[in-house]
């Protein structure tokens, strides 16, 4: 009896071990419009960019597995919130309003909001007071829309889904300016995917804060190990090397 009892044993433990191995990964879900924080790589049709390729390594530092689904910018949060994901990994600022539903992990990036214009527009733009009595766009679900709405400055502030959708009626002429996030601006314009948009190179941001990932509340046993990947790579150069990658050190 003694003999069949640990077998027994051996075998639980056995089968314990597989189900360790074979632990379900955790959904992250990512933007497929934030270049060069996260978009969709035609040339792979997977979701590429500073965060996904940062949480792929922070998942194979801590040993565990991410499964990455791209979303809606504005379904993120709530995605998280009905465990629909696990972790968002995308531009996103650590805000005191969204630290009330989720927690966010050490900063990542720190960066402003930046102010695109017909390029044909040669006026010089610095902030909202040159735009005031304007037509402006920005994206839904950011931190810059509150603070635009409430200024006062602006004839209407239209919220969109993505930069490029603001972008394509800053060059039709339906709206004057759009407001987004420095480095995806920047990005976009770059790869003349606009080219009749440009960058206002004087325009101090409104808004400055730091990117983080995000999990849901009280997940305190996934935040510590992507805090502590981060604070490795914070020290060892992994993180600046991802960076380096997309032109954003």
């Amino acid at each position: 009896m003694s003999r069949l009892l640990r077998l027994f044993a051996i075998c639980m433990l056995f089968v314990g071990s597989l189900a360790g191995a074979q632990q379900a990964p955790l959904r992250v879900g990512s933007t497929a419009t934030g270049i060069p924080f996260t978009f969709l790589d035609t040339k792979t049709n997977q979701i590429s960019g500073v965060m996904v390729d940062l949480m792929r390594e922070i998942a194979k530092d801590q040993a565990f597995a991410v499964d990455i689904n791209p979303m809606a910018w504005s379904a993120l949060i709530a995605s998280l919130q009905s465990s629909k994901i696990d972790i968002i990994a995308a531009a996103m600022y650590i805000t005191p309003a969204r630290l009330e539903v989720v927690d966010f992990s050490d900063p990542i990036y720190t960066y402003g909001d930046g102010l695109f214009v017909a390029a044909k527009d040669s006026k010089d733009y610095k902030g909202y007071d040159d735009l005031k009595g304007e037509v402006v766009g920005v994206q839904i679900g950011t931190a810059y829309v509150k603070p635009m709405q409430e200024s006062g400055k602006f004839k209407e502030v239209k919220v969109y889904d993505t930069i490029p959708d603001i972008m394509r009626d800053v060059n039709l002429g339906r709206i004057k300016a759009g407001v987004g996030d420095y480095p995806i601006v920047a990005y976009h314009l770059s790869q003349s995917t606009f080219p009749e948009t440009r960058l206002a190179k004087n325009y101090k941001a409104a808004v400055v804060g730091s990117v983080g990932i995000a999990v849901r509340k009280g997940d305190k046993a996934t935040l510590d190990k992507i805090n502590a990947a981060l604070r490795k790579f914070k020290t060892d150069g992994t993180l600046d090397r991802i960076l380096g990658h997309w032109n954003l050190k």
